[in-house]
């Protein structure tokens, strides 16, 4: 029987007071013979009502269980996410619950994380007025404390979906299970009333409901759509979840569930199937996830549901930041799954100033999962800058194509220029600018003799580039002129008092310093602007020479990649197979300076034994200037990307130098002429990279230690 008291009783608080300990039960106080309030101790309630919310993060006031991040060397933020679904048998819950437990522990043996299984699983999504049957509602709970049980000692979180009776009303609801516990309980905020055929007729909408208890067998568990599910042993996994119908509204529940912290969305879904639909369905996912700079998982009714009027496709759907992870084939039940990169996500919103957070006093339920990835199974592409999809790539290239061309139109044409020059080498960079130069006055309708590309040979170039210069720009119908440079240098190595024979900097830089002078003065003389060739991956190594081919009056390969430049360069002949041989020889001629003396006529100064593969340099330029990645994470990366090409140590040995390089050469890019940018990676000092020239590395570098 409840413990009665009448509310004159409350004037002796001590005896109030040491009852609730004593019978360590709740004491009903009565006004006028009716119930009027309840009276607890403070443990009966931590126990009872305030178990889960095992902090609070407005407050930022943790308790003792808070336990923080295991630090591990193989984890660097992810979280294995799986979104899954079985064939249902409808009302039959028993036969579902057995179906929920193979699952779990398929995705328990996949090692995954987070697990989000469709709309009303447990009893199937099609019931229809079968959802009022009170023996079918009775089964929902004791599943719902079974499957709870069955987690105990399980490494995942769980979100199921249920029927679950609040207030007298039937609400849609995901159920979130972990270690044994149910954690909390999230109603669907948006019920479709499209036809008769969809929940209003059953379903009460949770927009009402911020937060609250619910009851479910005989405990009260939070409830409402203003709460979030966080991790204890990593901070930033915070968990949000929306229903269906939520993501399709206009103003969906994740949009919140972001902004005050979530960087994980699950969604249980019973999406019907029709013509298109799925396309729409996962551009909506995609773009979500892009919008909110978030994890999201999607899981879609199946096999099972009755198709009486329609029919669902098993549409499971894992997404990042507007990247599909992993997609499914529609019908056919499955498990998908891939890990999200909950720190990147976390370092990409600290970096957009337009991604605003809110503190609406969201209720944050703690959890823990032991998160460990030994191995990834998301696909790390070894070219973040490339596109896999050959058919996309193309389309990309020309584009990418298109705005150097309108870039440098732009440039000449403020400038009142009548000319360009470029200095070309026979090399890879010099070849796009002078392809982006004769695109550029094509787009003007001016003439091509106009654009000028001179070689300027010395003692290290070779027959090979030589010939391949001038056949270029003879195919390309752009004038050609040579200017030697061997006899200029050796008089001015003379009035430097430097020893020809001594191969050091200054025998390199004279050159390079030389031939920019050279094309400078051209240019000058024929109204012109001198085209700058260096591309991205050289100005992040400082692998030009300072007020040499580091200056020009324009620059169209700033923010172009070593890797990309090679694939504009092939596109480029996939469109003009009048050049498509002379650029193909281009593209396998060793990438050099050429600025010491041959060997025999061979190349012998070959730029990838000096600063390591350029497909590794874009690589760590990408994660480490895109992504502000650790070191030991950028490593981790590589060793997946690159695990059946390079060892370890080597990756290692070129990423120290890449960081050691890069700090030490800020200076040559603290003063870098204009340039557009063309795609997410830059480092103009006007905008996109500000860093000072005299930082220190060595911490960095020790860290891979």
């Amino acid at each position: 029987m409840p413990k009665i008291k009448p509310i004159k009783d409350l004037r002796n608080t001590n005896e109030i007071s040491k009852l609730t300990h004593e019978i360590d039960e709740p004491i009903f106080i009565t006004k006028n013979g009716y119930q009027d309030m309840v009276v607890m101790s403070n443990e009966y309630y931590d126990k009872n009502f305030n178990k889960h919310n095992t902090y609070k993060v407005n407050s930022v006031e943790l308790d003792n269980n808070f336990v923080p991040l295991k630090q591990c060397d193989n984890n660097y933020g992810f979280v294995r996410v799986g979104a899954g679904n079985f064939n249902v048998c409808l009302s039959n819950v028993k036969e579902n619950v057995k179906k929920i437990k193979d699952i779990i522990l398929d995705a328990l043996k996949k090692e995954i994380h987070v697990l989000v299984l469709p709309e009303l699983c447990l009893c199937g999504y099609s019931l229809r007025d079968l959802f009022f049957q009170n023996e079918t509602l009775d089964q929902i709970h004791d599943s719902i404390v079974e499957l709870a049980n069955f987690s105990k000692d399980k490494n995942i979180i769980v979100f199921i979906g249920a029927p679950l009776t609040y207030q007298g009303g039937l609400y849609n609801c995901a159920v979130a299970i972990n270690n044994g516990e149910i954690l909390g309980v999230i109603p669907k905020t948006y019920i479709p009333n499209y036809n008769e055929f969809y929940e209003a007729r059953q379903f009460r909408s949770g927009l009402d409901i911020k937060k609250d208890h619910i009851l479910i067998k005989d405990k009260l568990y939070p409830f409402g759509r203003e709460i979030l599910f966080r991790c204890l042993n990593y901070y930033n996994l915070c968990i949000g979840v929306e229903i269906c119908e939520d993501l399709w509204s206009n103003l969906p529940p994740s949009t919140y569930l972001a902004q005050n912290g979530a960087t994980l969305i699950v969604n249980l879904s019973a999406s019907n199937e029709l013509i298109s639909k799925d396309d729409y369905r996962l551009d909506l996912v995609k773009m979500t996830s892009g919008r909110l700079i978030c994890g999201y998982a999607y899981a879609s009714a199946g096999q099972g549901e009755s198709t009486t009027d329609v029919i669902y496709s098993s549409h499971n759907i894992i997404c990042e930041n507007a990247r599909i992870l992993s997609n499914s084939e529609l019908f056919k039940n499955n498990l998908v799954y891939s890990e999200i990169d909950i720190e990147r996500l976390v370092n990409e919103r600290r970096r957009t100033s337009t991604f605003f957070t809110t503190n609406d006093n969201y209720l944050n339920i703690g959890f823990k999962l032991d998160i460990v990835i030994n191995n990834l199974v998301r696909y790390i592409n070894p070219n973040p800058f490339l596109i896999t999809n050959k058919k996309q790539a193309l389309s990309r290239y020309r584009k990418i194509l298109k705005m150097q061309a309108l870039s440098l139109k732009k440039r000449v044409e403020a400038a009142h220029s009548d000319s360009l020059v470029i200095g070309l080498s026979g090399g890879l960079d010099s070849t796009l600018a002078l392809l982006v130069s004769k695109e550029t006055f094509k787009l003007m309708n001016k003439d091509l003799k106009k654009v000028y590309a001179i070689t300027l040979p010395c003692f290290g170039t070779s027959q090979r580039t030589h010939d391949n210069a001038k056949a270029l720009a003879n195919a390309l119908g752009v004038s050609f002129k040579e200017i030697n440079i061997n006899e200029t240098i050796k008089s001015h190595f003379k009035d430097i008092g430097h020893d020809i024979k001594n191969e050091n900097a200054t025998f390199e830089n004279a050159q390079a310093r030389e031939r920019t002078q050279v094309l400078m003065d051209f240019a000058n003389d024929h109204n012109a602007l001198m085209v700058g060739t260096g591309d991205l991956s050289e100005l992040c190594l400082g692998w030009t020479t300072y007020n040499g081919d580091h200056m020009s009056m324009y620059g169209v390969n700033a923010s172009i990649p070593k890797t990309l430049v090679i694939e504009l360069v092939n596109t480029y002949g996939l469109d003009h197979q009048e050049v498509a041989q002379i650029l193909e020889d281009i593209i396998l001629t060793p990438i050099s300076p050429e600025l010491l003396p041959l060997d025999n006529g061979k190349i012998i100064q070959k730029t990838e034994e000096k600063i390591g593969p350029y497909e590794l340099v874009d690589f760590f330029i990408y994660y480490f200037l895109r992504c502000n990645f650790k070191p030991s994470k950028i490593l981790f990366l590589a060793k997946q990307a690159y695990h059946d090409k390079y060892q370890v140590d080597e990756i290692k040995k070129w990423l120290k130098i890449f960081l050691k390089r890069f700090y030490q050469n800020q200076f040559k890019r603290s003063c870098l002429p204009d340039g557009v940018k063309i795609g997410s990676v830059c480092i103009s000092p006007r905008g996109d990279l500000r860093m000072p020239s005299d930082a220190d590395v060595n911490e960095l570098i020790s860290s891979l230690d």
